[in-house]
C-alpha cells in the first residue's frame, strides 16, 4: 500500500481498441500520476475490465469534478465505473452469530490496523460476544431473528445499517439468510464466507459429513451475498490438504483457520476496490 493519498479508478465496458489511450490520455491530459494500473480483457464476455491509482495531489480538482469530466468519455465507452479516495476509510458493519473465529480475527486486525477501517457497530441475533465486542469499544447490537420476526428484525438491521453509513456489511459466520430484497438494496455491499463442502454437504454436521466421505481438500470462499443463497460473485477462495489421520475435530480447526484468511483477504480486496464485477463474473486484481 501507498502512503500517499491515491484514487482508485474502477471501471468495466465492452472490449474495444481505444480504452486505455481514452482513460490514461484523459488522466495524463490533467497531470494524473499512476501509481499502479491492472487490465484484462475477458475473451468470452468481450468485456474489458480495468483498475488504475492516481496520486490524489497530481490530480488538480476534486473527485466531484473528476467526475464530471471523466462521465462523457465513460458514456462513449458504455463504462460501468467508479472513483474512490483513499483517505476515507470504508465502514464495516460486522454480523456474527455463535461462531467467534471471524470475529476475532476481524477484530483483530482492525485494531492492529492492518486492515484499515473503521467498525461502526457489530450486529448479532446472539448475546453472545456482546462483552467481547464492547470491551474493544465498538457498540453491539443483538437483533434476535426468529421465526415470526424476520420482516421486524431485518427492518432493524437495515435501519443500524444506515444510521451509521455502512459501506459493507461483512458476514463473520452469521448463520442466518439475508433475505432477497435486502441482497437487491445492497448489490455489492454484504460480504459472506462458507466452507467449500458446499454444495456437497449441506446441514449442521458438513465436516462430519465429509470425514464420513474421505475428503482430502479443505477450503473456504469468500463471495457477495445475492438472492441466490452462497451462489453470488466470488471474491476470494482456498484450500488445504488433509489426510486419513485428520479427525473431525482437526477438520473442523484447519476450516476455522482458512476462512479466517480467506474472508479477512477477501475483504481487502473489496476495501482496495481490487473487485470488478459484471453479472455473477468477477475479476480480481490482486
Amino acid at each position: 500500500m501507498h502512503t500517499q493519498r491515491f484514487y482508485t479508478l474502477t471501471a468495466s465496458c465492452p472490449d474495444r481498441a481505444g480504452i486505455v489511450a481514452r482513460v490514461t490520455g484523459f488522466l495524463a491530459e490533467n497531470g494524473g500520476w499512476i501509481f499502479e494500473s491492472n487490465m484484462h480483457t475477458d475473451h468470452e464476455a468481450q468485456r474489458y475490465f480495468l483498475r488504475i491509482e492516481v496520486r490524489a495531489d497530481s490530480i488538480p480538482f476534486m473527485l466531484a469534478e473528476f467526475r464530471e469530466r471523466f462521465r462523457p468519455i465513460a458514456e462513449e465507452l458504455g463504462m460501468e465505473w467508479k472513483i474512490t479516495d483513499s483517505a476515507v476509510k470504508k465502514r464495516v458493519v460486522l454480523m456474527v452469530s455463535k461462531q467467534e473465529h471471524c470475529l476475532y480475527d476481524l477484530i483483530g486486525r482492525w485494531q492492529s490496523k492492518e486492515l484499515d477501517i473503521e467498525i461502526p457497530c457489530v450486529i448479532s441475533n446472539h448475546e453472545t460476544f456482546r462483552g467481547l465486542v464492547e470491551w474493544h469499544g465498538i457498540p453491539f447490537h443483538y437483533v434476535p431473528v426468529k421465526a415470526d420476526n424476520k420482516p421486524a428484525a431485518y427492518a432493524e438491521v437495515r435501519r443500524i445499517f444506515e444510521e451509521v453509513r455502512g459501506d459493507v456489511m461483512v458476514l463473520a459466520r452469521y448463520m442466518q439468510i439475508i433475505p432477497p430484497d435486502m441482497c437487491r438494496d445492497y448489490p455489492g455491499q454484504i460480504i459472506n464466507i462458507h466452507h467449500s463442502f458446499l454444495p456437497s454437504f449441506v446441514g449442521a454436521k458438513p465436516y462430519h459429513q465429509a470425514h464420513a466421505r474421505g475428503v482430502k481438500l479443505i477450503g473456504a470462499t469468500c463471495h457477495y451475498v445475492t438472492e441466490a443463497l452462497d451462489q453470488g460473485p466470488i471474491i476470494e477462495q482456498d484450500v488445504i490438504r488433509i489426510d486419513h489421520s485428520d479427525s473431525v475435530e482437526d477438520m473442523v480447526r484447519y476450516g476455522k483457520d482458512i476462512e479466517k484468511a480467506v474472508l479477512a483477504r477477501g475483504l481487502r480486496y473489496h476495501l482496495e476496490d481490487r473487485v470488478l464485477v459484471h453479472g455473477n463474473k468477477t475479476v480480481v486484481f490482486r
